[in-house]
């Protein structure tokens, strides 16, 4: 009998810690991301989304623990690696990050000025292919301020997978979006993923977006992580903290009277932050 084939991930993340100060934000994360799944990390406001999302594009050194990314540890490689790293991966910021001075074609166009020796032609072209994959052709001499907010959106999906990357980050894609907007972004992204053979990772707090696009979901609390698993297994899980998060529940945190004092008087605390 042949053994299956070992799947290496394109994303592994192993005891990772991190603190800002004395506080520490990641308590020994670990986490895989396999090739071609959709991972949703969600989690609520100070769970460490976004440190740890941070992190993953080498934007910060953790305390200890390793992030390596297609078989790299990107805290160990030189600089000129490390770009060449982030030219496979691509990244959908939650505002767009589009620069306004700049025509749509030119924002997306921009990693191929920044990366590549292509002339200008070959560069618009590609760019073009792009925005006809996120439905805005046409649109190509327009400025950010005159796009919609869903627009906005996917011209920075367009510019995050002008290169054809392996990986895509997106933080946020639906976040302030109306549900018939924010559905199909959800829908651009499971297009693009099972199109280009991508691996995603998605940042969000939206729910019904991260139900409907993820393989697997990270459920992020307080620094650790409180599950992993597939869609099912989040919802069936009985930790009252999950079931709080899908059910929008407040949790009542208990008040530590000296705590309570410190922050009165200013005075600083020694214990772990979230």
């Amino acid at each position: 009998m042949t053994e299956a084939p070992v799947i290496e991930p394109v994303i592994e993340v192993q005891d990772l810690v991190t603190h800002f100060g004395d506080r520490i934000i990641l308590k020994g994360i670990t986490l895989a991301v396999r090739p071609g799944e959709i991972l949703v990390i969600m989690g609520g406001s100070g769970s460490g989304k976004s440190t740890l999302l941070n992190h993953l594009l080498g934007l910060l050194v953790p305390t200890s623990g390793r992030v390596h990314i297609l078989g790299q540890d990107i805290n160990r490689i030189s600089g000129q690696a490390l770009s060449e790293l982030r030219q496979k991966t691509g990244v959908a910021f939650q505002g767009g990050a589009l620069f306004s001075s700049m025509s749509v074609l030119d924002n997306i166009m921009l990693p191929l000025i920044e990366h590549t020796h292509l002339d200008r032609m070959t560069m618009e072209i590609m760019a073009r292919m792009k925005m006809e994959v996120v439905s805005l052709a046409g649109f190509d001499a327009l400025m950010p301020a005159e796009l919609s907010g869903g627009m906005i959106k996917r011209a920075a999906l367009a510019r995050a997978i002008v290169m054809d990357p392996r990986i895509l980050f997106c933080d946020e894609p639906s976040a302030g979006l109306d549900p018939v907007v924010a559905a199909q972004i959800d829908d651009l992204i499971l297009l693009l993923r099972d199109a280009m053979q991508m691996s995603v990772v998605v940042v969000t707090h939206e729910l019904e977006s991260a139900f409907k696009i993820a393989d697997r979901i990270c459920v992020l609390d307080q620094g650790e992580v409180l599950a992993l698993g597939t869609v099912e297994e989040i919802r069936a899980n009985p930790n009252t903290r999950i079931q709080n998060l899908l059910n929008r529940r407040i949790e009542e945190a208990e008040l530590d009277p000296e705590e309570y004092l410190r922050r009165l008087t200013g005075q600083s605390s020694t214990k772990e932050g979230p």
